[in-house]
């Protein structure tokens, strides 16, 4: 029914409903039963996972919850359900123009979904079925094999370019991957790490990254560069500034949900610290839309701003805010200048205070806000209160949720979820954060974000010391 959270909320118990048959053969509550609880382990996967079919729905079609079966010549077959033993094993999918096929297996299969035994099953019966249309497909390439592969290793494997220091804390690694920047959209994201056989080894420790999400803040796609930025946090972050040029690195992706950019609007970008890292890209992509784009560009010190060209390049007027005094000065003319949060910036550009507007904070059809929790918060808390004056009663708010992630697969590991409240009926949806961070400011939970934020708390502050210790001790690594 639920489950009890403490004052730090912690699990502390779970509240169950007992019920019962009655005469009728009907399932009636009973009673209710309380079990204490420090950890609550819930194995929710009981669906098969088709994300594919949302996103391209002419190659991943659906039958039912499981995706759609075709035979060796490309026609519908409807493949029996829970039979892992059937006369005939469809496991293509679809078939493309070219004569190729899409194969699937296991879980996502009618046939075969339930447990690994069936998965394994699938893969027995179904590996002839793959051979035989293969050997029906054109080679890919007339090129002789090494040629062919050493191309597409090119393409696939990602090494360090370079890594620069642009803030005492913040670093960008610029990674050579072609084919994960040409499939770059402003607002996606990668997941990075090191490989645990190159990683430099600090006494007994080997110093393997997790895998960690990073922002894709610029590609250059003729060059096949990607260039990521880490906010040192005293973790996996901190062994990015370790990386040489040339090192072999992973990088899954882009992944998440590309922002949209609509055409000829008036935006308001809103970007707290290392948000304005994913801003930039979204920016010069509205614009390049026909979008007239304000920016306001918030930092809590002086030392922590970076990528000032493309911030003013992304910009028609860059609102520069900084809590420290005497604030920035714009190397541009016309932008402006605030010291304080980027809320009373915003109140003091929309009531004239700073001069006159460039681009009118009245004509915002659309915010976008990426930075802290705390400042997603008062951004679309401000709208209805302390902004409310300045902006159109329409305009539409969103905000980047940097939820906590594992997998970053979309719809997985749950790590990510974030529940949302809808403002005028109460109800409660989720959403997972990796598969689209961008989410309707005024849906958003940030209570239950922030407790989420929180929940590895003990963890990384564990690894945040060990890291540091390694780093400082070894005489391996050049700190």
């Amino acid at each position: 029914m639920r489950v009890e959270t403490d004052k730090w909320d912690h699990a502390k118990s779970v509240h169950f409903a007992i019920r019962a048959l009655d005469e009728e053969g009907e399932w009636q509550e009973t009673g209710q039963a309380v079990l204490p609880g420090r950890a609550v382990l819930v194995a929710a996967g009981t669906q098969p996972n088709t994300v594919l079919a949302r996103e391209d729905d002419k190659n991943f079609k659906l039958n039912g919850k499981y995706f759609s079966a075709c035979d060796e010549n490309g026609d519908p077959v409807s493949p029996p359900r829970a039979n892992p033993k059937p006369a005939t094993s469809s496991v293509l999918m679809s078939r493309n123009e070219d004569g190729r096929f899409i194969s699937f297996f296991g879980d996502l299969h009618p046939s075969y979904s339930g447990n690994v035994v069936k998965a394994m099953s699938s893969a027995k019966q179904g590996y002839p079925v793959v051979n035989r249309v293969l050997q029906r497909a054109a080679p890919a390439s007339t090129k002789p094999a090494w040629l062919f592969f050493a191309e597409i290793n090119g393409r696939l494997r990602a090494t360090v370019h370079k890594v620069e220091r642009l803030t005492p804390n913040i670093i960008e690694v610029v990674v050579h991957s072609p084919m994960a920047a040409e499939r770059f959209h402003p607002g996606q994201f990668y997941r990075f790490q090191n490989f645990a056989t190159h990683a430099t080894t600090a006494g007994e420790t080997k110093l393997a990254m997790e895998g960690i999400a990073l922002t894709g803040a610029s590609v250059d796609v003729p060059r096949g560069l990607v260039s990521l930025i880490a906010l040192e946090m005293g973790g996996s972050a901190d062994l990015c500034a370790k990386l040489n040029p040339g090192d072999p690195v992973v990088l899954m992706g882009p992944t998440g949900t590309p922002t949209e950019i609509p055409p000829n609007e008036t935006v308001v970008l809103v970007g707290g610290g290392l948000g304005n890292a994913v801003l930039f890209s979204i920016g010069a992509a509205a614009r390049a839309a026909g979008s007239k784009i304000l920016y306001f560009a918030g930092y809590k010190k002086l030392i922590d701003r970076y990528k000032v060209a493309e911030i003013e390049a992304a910009a028609d007027l860059v609102v520069w805010c900084c809590d420290e005094a005497p604030g920035f000065e714009p190397s541009r003319a016309g932008d402006l200048s605030f010291v304080g949060n980027i809320v009373d910036a915003m109140a003091a550009y929309g009531s004239g205070a700073l001069g006159p507007q460039k681009v009118r904070l009245s004509d915002a059809d659309r915010i976008i806000a990426i930075g802290s929790d705390r400042m997603m918060a008062a951004v679309g808390a401000a709208r209805h209160s302390k902004l409310q004056p300045y902006l159109k009663t329409d305009h539409f708010a969103i905000g980047s949720i940097n939820s906590p992630m594992q997998c970053m697969m979309k719809e997985i590991c749950a790590q990510c979820l974030q529940p949302h409240k809808d403002p005028a009926t109460g109800e409660v949806t989720y959403v997972f954060s990796c598969f689209n961070q961008d989410q309707p400011l005024d849906q958003v939970d940030f209570g239950g974000l922030a407790s989420r934020l929180r929940q590895n708390s003990v963890q990384e502050k564990l690894t945040m010391r060990w890291i540091s210790h390694c780093l400082k001790e070894s005489s391996q690594i050049k700190v």
